[in-house]
C-alpha cells in the first residue's frame, strides 16, 4: 500500500514538473514570436515599407528619398547643431508665413475663420502610458538578448560564431578607413531605395547565386567544424 501511494506521488511529481517545463517552453516560445514580430526585421518588412522601397507610389518614395539623402548629406557637410537648427527654422519660416498670409486674407475678406493650425492644435500628441510601457518593454527584449548575444560572441561560448565575429570586425576595419559613419549611411540609404527594385526584376537570376553561394559557404564550414578538436566543436542547444 505505501509501496503504491509512493509510486503515485512520484508520477503526480514527475507530471507536474513536465507540466511546468512544458509552460515555461510554452512561454519562452511566446517571448520568442513576441520579440520577432517587434524586431526591426518585422518593420523593414512592414507593407508600408515595402511600398516605399519598392517605389510602389513613385511620388512619395520620391520624396522620402530625397528628403533621407538631403538630410544625410546635410549632416556630411555640416554638424548636426547646424542641421537641426537650420531644419526647424525652415518649418518656422514656413508656419509663421502661412500664419501671417492667413491673417492678411482675413483681414482683407473681413472673415473670422480662426487660427489656420486650429485642427492640428486640437489633436491630441500626448504618449498613453500603456503605449509608452510597451516600447519600453519592447526595448528591454532588445537589449537583453543582445547582451546575451555579445556574452556568447566574446566568451567563445560558439567557437564558428565568434571566428565569424572576428573575421567581420577585421573587415570593418577596412572599410572605416576608407569610408566614415555619414558616407556608409548615405550608401545605405541609396541601397536601400535601389536595391528593391532591382532585386524585384531579377529575382529568379539572383536566387540562384544566392543559393550556390550558401552552400559553398555551408560546405566549407562544415568542413572546418569537422577538423577542430572535439572540445571545442559547436554544438547546438537542444
Amino acid at each position: 500500500m505505501a509501496d503504491s501511494m509512493t509510486q503515485s506521488a512520484q508520477i503526480s511529481s514527475s507530471q507536474g514538473l513536465a507540466d511546468g517545463q512544458n509552460s515555461v517552453a510554452a512561454k519562452d516560445s511566446k517571448m520568442s514570436d513576441s520579440f520577432l514580430s517587434s524586431s526591426p526585421v518585422s518593420l523593414i518588412q512592414s507593407p508600408q515599407v515595402k511600398d516605399l522601397v519598392h517605389w510602389r507610389d513613385p511620388k512619395k518614395s520620391g520624396v522620402v528619398f530625397g528628403l533621407s539623402l538631403l538630410t544625410l548629406l546635410s549632416l556630411a557637410a555640416f554638424s548636426v547643431i547646424s542641421v537641426i537648427s537650420y531644419l526647424l527654422l525652415a518649418l518656422l519660416c514656413v508656419t509663421i508665413s502661412f500664419r501671417i498670409y492667413k491673417a492678411v486674407v482675413q483681414a482683407v475678406q473681413k472673415s473670422d475663420d480662426g487660427h489656420p493650425f486650429k485642427a492640428l492644435m486640437e489633436k491630441d500628441v500626448s504618449v498613453p502610458p500603456e503605449t509608452f510601457r510597451k516600447h519600453v518593454d519592447v526595448s528591454l527584449t532588445h537589449i537583453n538578448r543582445f547582451l546575451k548575444q555579445l556574452r556568447k560572441l566574446f566568451l567563445v561560448e560558439d567557437l564558428i560564431d565568434s571566428l565569424k565575429l572576428a573575421i567581420v570586425m577585421w573587415l570593418l576595419t577596412y572599410v572605416g578607413a576608407v569610408f566614415n559613419g555619414i558616407t556608409i549611411l548615405i550608401l545605405a540609404d541609396i541601397l536601400l531605395f535601389a536595391v528593391p527594385p532591382f532585386y524585384e526584376k531579377n529575382k529568379t537570376q539572383i536566387d540562384h547565386y544566392m543559393e550556390i553561394t550558401r552552400t559553398q559557404v555551408n560546405t566549407t564550414m562544415a568542413k572546418l567544424q569537422e577538423k577542430l578538436p572535439g572540445a571545442i566543436k559547436r554544438t547546438k542547444a537542444e
